[in-house]
């Protein structure tokens, strides 16, 4: 019997030749992540050891990026603890760079990896065919002490991407589409597997915004295959693939969908829940009070291009504060040079450093009592972004210019 993406994975990590669903193997981790959410947590867990001891430094990648910079004595002093535990230890540590993901992708990720990450949205380095999975500090613990770990070996939906986006739709309406369709269970330990002549017309940042966000149905992890659109990415960053695997002809999948890419259309969900998606035309007319454009979602080159395109000459709705945020320093640089900061700046954006900002939840634009986000961010769950009684509606790069312009819920095509 052949074996998936995912399978072929974690076989390579459990240095078998095969693998099946609900199997339960001991793995060898090839790369750890962790940020400042929970590594203090991580930390102390560790200094409790009887025999504390990293087994593999060079594996472990750690990254300050969910209050930066500090928004108080408590936040200061877990990044004073994080920062001098890496330090001490030698651990590749970034701080004020980026966006943990965002920074993984463009440094670490490579196909064929067993990635943990103390991270829920580890899943999306499966867009360079990495089976990145999140895992809490305790597991994290384990593995950045042994260097192993144990997987349930996860069932895997399948997905047939064919046509091409129409203009005006992105690959982020595509993911919304797709999670309620099958709904926000829809996934649950499972993995997402995307393939299909569409997936020709997706670049990487497209693909990163698809897996990034398949934890919101529940999914163990997402995988793409690695073509040729892979391949360059990682030539560009300097890294080579460990493996590159794509499922048997007889691989065996829990459940196959076929979507049309020219099917999809802009998309919201509405609050407060991830699932609870519409077409955005559905939702005209909402007033807002914040736009947030950024996350390890969509705050890529490409999505703040688009944004610049749409706003470029027009002006932020005076009662809106739209919150422009880099994913990393080397996007914002790009963006830079290209002319895209003083596009939104002169539109009246507020452009912040490279961090997860609202979505998150941080000191960075949280919202109050009432108040209504739309954002690039990864979920919309009551307080998500601030007061538990706000309310937060998740859209594409392209919605949420047109609606931080109209000052309401709206689409680009019809500014």
């Amino acid at each position: 019997m052949g074996m998936t993406i995912a399978e072929k994975i974690v076989a390579r990590a459990a240095k078998v030749d095969c693998v099946k669903a609900g199997d339960i193997h001991t793995v060898e981790l090839d790369r750890l992540l962790s940020n400042d959410g929970t590594t203090h947590l991580t930390i102390d867990m560790y200094n409790n050891l009887k025999n504390p001891h990293i087994a593999d430094v060079s594996k472990l990648v750690w990254i300050v990026d969910h209050n930066v910079p500090s928004d108080c004595p408590k936040t200061a002093a877990s990044h004073k603890k994080m920062r001098d535990f890496a330090k001490a230890n030698g651990i590749t540590y970034y701080e004020g760079k980026g966006v943990c993901h965002q920074i993984m992708m463009e440094n670490h990720v490579v196909p064929g990896e067993l990635i943990f990450g103390a991270d829920s949205h580890t899943c999306a380095y499966g867009a360079l065919g990495a089976f990145g999975t999140g895992v809490g500090c305790t597991d994290y613990l384990y593995g950045m002490v042994t260097g192993h770990s144990w997987v349930l070996v996860p069932e895997t939906i399948r997905f047939n991407l064919t046509g091409k986006l129409p203009e005006g739709s992105t690959a982020r309406d595509l993911i919304l589409t797709i999670i309620g369709r099958i709904g926000a269970n829809g996934a649950n330990y499972k993995a997402m597997e995307f393939v299909g002549e569409g997936m020709k017309t997706l670049n990487m940042s497209d693909r990163i915004s698809i897996c990034n966000l398949c934890v919101e149905a529940g999914a163990k992890t997402a995988l793409m295959e690695v073509d040729d659109i892979a391949m360059d990415y990682l030539k560009e960053h300097g890294r080579e693939p460990k493996a590159c695997f794509k499922s048997d002809e007889d691989a065996v999948f829990a459940a196959q969908y076929d979507v049309d890419l020219s099917e999809i259309v802009p998309i919201v969900a509405k609050p407060h829940f991830v699932d609870n998606v519409v077409p955005a035309k559905e939702s005209l007319g909402v007033r807002i009070d914040e736009a947030f454009l950024g996350s390890c979602n969509n705050g890529r080159l490409e999505d703040l291009r688009l944004g610049a395109s749409i706003i470029k000459g027009k002006k932020v709705a005076p009662h809106v504060r739209f919150l422009v945020v880099p994913a990393s320093n080397a996007v914002y640089q790009a963006a830079l040079e290209e002319g895209i900061i003083d596009t939104f700046m002169e539109a009246g954006a507020i452009v912040m450093n490279a961090n997860c900002s609202v979505c998150w939840g941080s000191c960075q634009g949280v919202i109050g009592e009432g108040e209504v986000l739309i954002s690039t961010g990864t979920r919309n769950f009551k307080g998500r972004a601030g007061h538990r009684d706000s309310f937060v509606y998740l859209g594409s790069a392209a919605t949420v210019t047109a609606s931080a312009i109209k000052g309401e819920i709206c689409t680009a095509d019809l500014l």
